[in-house]
């Protein structure tokens, strides 16, 4: 949501201002009314929405902590429609939570009953024009991050060594082809 991600205490600590701002913001809508078409699901009316790269875990529906993985080639999508402040407390219990809508899909449209959206990108305050289409292209960016990074399950998935194998030749081809 635009507002929070505007908000100075966002920097510092995203999850405690989320949480602080969002019931407010939710039971006090005053933005324009959105739909969101997202492969073949219709989410009429959602105060907030959430599109992201890869779904959020399951024990963290407000999109406040990781994601299990970055390159399953679908976008997660978290649409939220509460009425009261105790309703929007309760999305926190998880993904069954009432006016919670949780789906993936690799396009999602975001329609309004205005020209422009608030939205927040990437932590920065954006308007953009409606409707809002979002799409993955799998396989696009990759990243090399540490193995022992912070928030990484303990338990080390087995190596894929026909993909070492693979990236290896890749790598040796590329290196021979510089070397002429």
């Amino acid at each position: 949501m635009p507002s929070v991600v505007q908000s100075p205490a966002y920097r510092d600590d995203k999850v405690r201002t989320t949480l602080r701002m969002l019931p407010d913001l939710l039971t006090h809508h005053d933005g324009p009314r959105l739909s969101v078409r997202a492969e073949g699901v219709i989410v009429e009316q959602p105060q907030a929405v959430l599109v992201s790269n890869n779904l959020y875990r399951t024990d963290d529906p407000a999109g406040l902590g990781h994601r299990e993985r970055l390159d399953s080639g679908v976008l997660g999508v978290l649409g939220v429609k509460v009425d009261s402040a105790a309703q929007a407390a309760g999305i926190l219990r998880g993904p069954r939570a009432p006016g919670l809508a949780r789906l993936t899909a690799r396009e999602v449209v975001v329609e309004a009953d205005a020209d422009v959206i608030p939205v927040g990108v990437d932590g920065e305050a954006l308007q953009l024009p409606a409707p809002v289409r979002c799409r993955i292209r799998p396989g696009t960016l990759r990243v090399r991050v540490p193995r022992d990074r912070p928030g990484v399950p303990r338990g080390r998935p087995p190596t894929d060594w026909h993909r070492v194998r693979r990236l290896a030749l890749t790598a040796t081809r590329r290196n021979e082809g510089h070397e002429k």
